[in-house]
């Protein structure tokens, strides 16, 4: 194998562990891990599941408060497509997310189901590749309660 094959290896290796990273990070509520995933200057648009869009600082800001009143949840990524040209990269990225919905009036809580992707574009840095702007694409959901649909315009 040439050196240019194993360099795109390498790249693939690192652009799926930057992603598994995020996933990782966002379902530990571990917000500051996020400063080794995304560039300081990176923009985030949430808004087709519900959240907001803005730089990094402001949507690391949220996220402590958008996802504080779920006891659990999981971002299962997968389907990695990467198209690598040099020092820069864009990925689209499968997500499953299950998510504990808590009733507000007090009975028990559901699980809804949230299907989505990512859609990246990275820069090599010093430090690694990083995410520089990320949106989502909405492709389901399931069993979200109509008051959030509501309270989130879905």
């Amino acid at each position: 194998m040439n050196a240019a094959a194993l360099q795109r290896l390498a790249d693939r290796i690192e652009l799926e562990d930057l992603v598994i990273r995020y996933a990782n990070a966002i379902d530990r509520r571990d917000f500051d891990a996020l400063d080794a995933v995304f560039l300081p200057d990176a923009h985030i648009d949430y808004r087709a599941m519900g959240g907001i869009e803005g730089d990094y600082p402001a949507v690391k800001a949220w996220l402590p408060q958008a996802l504080g009143s779920f006891p659990s949840y999981m971002h299962l990524v997968g389907n990695f497509d990467f198209r690598i040209d040099g020092d820069a990269a864009t990925g689209r990225i499968a997500c499953f997310n299950p998510m504990v919905v808590p009733d507000p009036q007090g009975g028990d809580a559901e699980t809804m189901f949230l299907g989505l992707w990512y859609v990246d574009d990275y820069r090599r840095t010093a430090d690694g590749w990083r995410i520089a702007r990320r949106s989502e694409e909405k492709c389901y959901l399931h069993n979200m309660p109509d008051w959030m649909k509501q309270a989130l315009k879905l």
